[in-house]
């Protein structure tokens, strides 16, 4: 067993989320406005000093032994089935817990300003609250049970906070729509756990935990046989949570909640969920090339398929979810090629600029009066000095250019990709990219440059937002900047720090298992071989493309009118319609299982089984079984005294008739 340092402060990671969200909810009608905000800001902003502590202390450990642990006790221990309460930070929970408190920090300070107004603030900042709680039980919990646990509890978080405004019927209905299609996916989650339990029970010995991930890496051997099975399960938790094909469609829709909602859980933490249990799991994942296959290949069609919807999309809010969901398949194809530290790269600087440009864009809603159509916007870089700027930084940084932060996770990915033997999969992730940069500057040509197409009494009060909502934007915008340096390649003079500091996470569950990638090739070894040049060449490419996907971005909408005609004339035909509509899936669910089910519980399992079975038969017939005994009683209950002497007489003359016969 891998040694450790006991460490108590990762408990109060966790719970002084809790803590705030439980004092905000306790005190909902109470609590001043600005004493519940400040408070909630206050709640995340010490769980992220505690982090930033906690890493300091965990960097101070020799490389293959930073791991700080903190046991509760025991939480279940039943028929040699033994699981902890406890928590746990190494290399990349260190990664996820500074992310996760760090950037849903500035989100809280930005909702100061945009929920300023809200009737429902103090709910508001507990349900944020809550969800920071149970973002932190998934990162730091010791065992797969604690992080399934953080699991459930984000995607509850999640419902509360899509559905936030549930007066309006499409709001409730997006919140429910995440909620559902999530449960499909954390029923696999689910039968991969039984699996993995089942196949790890027999080879435990004496106080090991089951799910505990370092019993998990201490016997991954026992696991080969049951890798392909445990692996596919789980990825279809992670494709639920993590936005991939084909259950992708309750992100675009969560779009209903606030902005702010927006960035916490659907760009900075909750749908990058998957990519970390993924990663987190490496060691079994390396067990199975055909796991790592679908994990490579579903990531990969689903950046060029949701890459391909958000060209045409009009709500500014749209777009950028569908480029959540395109940048979420890049993560899973990072881990499918077995570059797991690459994936996590990508997580964390997609927090900075994801999460930039979603808030840019609540600023910009809040400057247009609620307005999210961008066909009414345009000419806001005159009105907006510091959203757009930082807005455009997001966008260059989501392009993938150079120094920027998406630019170094994103070539990265690319280049594992391509390194690990599969110039297929690299070649629709180097597409992805192009048509990334194209919708980018799309957006920012619609909503900043030519004239507003809003009405006049909209145009009249476009004005900057107040400074809790931009001091957010430009700190996020200076880490779209420096964010991807941690991880300067070395093909570029640099050491890359990053993949060097998760090294020892992902090398330990591959050592000595004779663990290999979804191509057979073993783990981080082809990358590190390669030529330099093919490197510098696919680099180079990969920046070419960002930046002609962004020339092309602006002079279809800004610089030629002749080709903004044209492009506007193809607007109405076939294809055009097609990525409009999001390629009908959401029709076709709506067809093939939506309607289908409505009728099915309509028909069956309302009228059949609840009407018929148990309204009809128990509680109905119940009564009626009640009705007629009590009926039948009732004859011997009547109340006259020469009836029940009858009686009497009658039993006496077959007890003694009884007696003659019988003795």
């Amino acid at each position: 067993m891998e040694s450790h340092v006991l460490d108590t402060s990762l408990r109060w990671i966790v719970l002084v989320p809790l803590l705030g969200a439980a004092l905000n909810g306790l005190l909902l009608r109470r609590m001043p406005r600005r004493a519940a905000g400040l408070l909630a800001c206050a709640a995340v902003g010490a769980s992220f000093l505690l982090s930033v502590a906690a890493v300091v202390r965990l960097a101070g450990l020799e490389p293959h032994h930073r791991l700080l642990a903190d046991s509760l006790g025991t939480w279940l221990d039943i028929a040699g089935v033994r699981v902890e309460l406890g928590f746990a930070m190494d290399q990349l929970s260190a990664v996820m817990a500074l992310v996760v408190t760090g950037v849903g920090f500035l989100i809280h300070v930005y909702s100061l300003g945009y929920m300023a107004h809200d009737p429902g603030f103090n709910r508001f900042f507990t349900y944020l609250n809550l969800f920071i709680f149970a973002m932190m039980m998934l990162v730091l919990g010791e065992n797969l049970v604690m992080l399934f646990v953080g699991w459930e509890g984000v995607g509850l978080c999640s419902y509360l906070l899509i559905s936030f405004w549930f007066n309006e019927e499409a709001n409730a209905a997006a919140g429910k729509k995440a909620f559902i299609v999530n449960r499909i996916g954390d029923f696999g989650f689910l039968l991969g756990m039984f699996v993995l339990g089942a196949a790890l029970l027999p080879h435990l010995g004496d106080g090991e935990g089951v799910f505990s991930f370092r019993t998990i890496a201490a016997h991954t051997h026992d696991l080969a046989p049951w890798a392909t099975a445990i692996g596919l399960l789980l990825f279809l938790g992670a494709a639920g949570k993590s936005a991939q094909i084909p259950l992708y469609v309750w992100l675009p829709d969560a779009m209903a909640g606030p902005t702010p909602v927006s960035a916490l859980i659907h760009a900075a933490t909750m749908v990058t969920a998957g990519v970390y249990m993924i990663a987190r799991m490496n060691m079994v994942y390396v067990l199975s090339p055909a796991a790592m296959t679908t994990v490579a290949v579903v990531g990969a069609v689903t950046a060029l398929f949701a890459a391909t919807i958000a060209l045409t999309q009009n709500d500014i809010k749209k777009v950028l979810a569908y480029s959540t969901v395109s940048q979420l398949g890049y993560m899973m194809l990072a881990c499918g090629v077995g570059a797991f530290a690459a994936g996590i790269f990508h997580v964390m600087t997609h927090a900075f600029f994801k999460a930039l440009l979603f808030l840019g864009a609540g600023s910009v809603i809040h400057a247009m009066s609620g307005e999210q159509d961008l066909r009414l916007m345009g000419g806001l870089r005159r009105k907006l000095p510091l959203t757009w700027p930082t807005f455009l930084i997001g966008t260059v940084a989501l392009a993938g250019v150079f120094p920027f932060a998406g630019f170094f996770s994103k070539d990265e990915i690319l280049w594992k990709a391509f390194s690990e033997g599969n110039p297929g999969l690299w070649l629709v992730g180097f597409l992805g990219a192009g048509l990334t940069a194209f919708y980018m500057m799309r957006l920012v040509v619609l909503a900043f440059f030519g004239d507003n197409r809003a009405g006049e009494e909209v145009r009249h009060h476009v004005h900057e937002s107040p400074a809790t909502m931009t001091a957010p934007l430009v700190i996020l915008a200076a880490l779209s900047v420096v964010g991807g340096w941690l991880g300067w390649p070395h093909f570029l003079g640099g050491a890359n720090r990053f993949e060097q500091w998760l090294a020892p996470v992902f090398a330990a569950g591959a050592s000595g298992h004779g663990a290999v990638t979804a191509h057979g090739v073993p783990a981080h070894g082809a990358a590190t071989h390669a030529a330099a040049s093919t490197e510098w060449l696919l680099a180079a490419a990969s920046l070419s493309l960002a930046l002609l996907g962004l020339y092309a971005g602006y002079r279809a909408y800004a610089g030629r009118a002749a080709l903004a005609g044209k492009l506007h004339a193809f607007a109405g035909g076939r294809p055009h319609r097609v990525l409009l509509n999001k390629y009908y899936v959401d029709e076709g669910y709506e067809a093939s299982l939506v309607r289908p089910g409505y009728a099915l519980s309509d028909r069956v399992l309302f009228r059949a089984v609840d009407t018929g079975l148990i309204d009809g038969l128990l509680v109905n017939g119940s009564a009626l079984l009640v009705s007629i005994t009590s009926a039948l009683l009732r004859l011997f209950q009547n109340g006259k005294l020469r009836f029940y002497a009858y009686v009497f007489a009658l039993g006496a003359a077959a007890f003694v008739l009884y007696l003659a016969l019988t003795i």
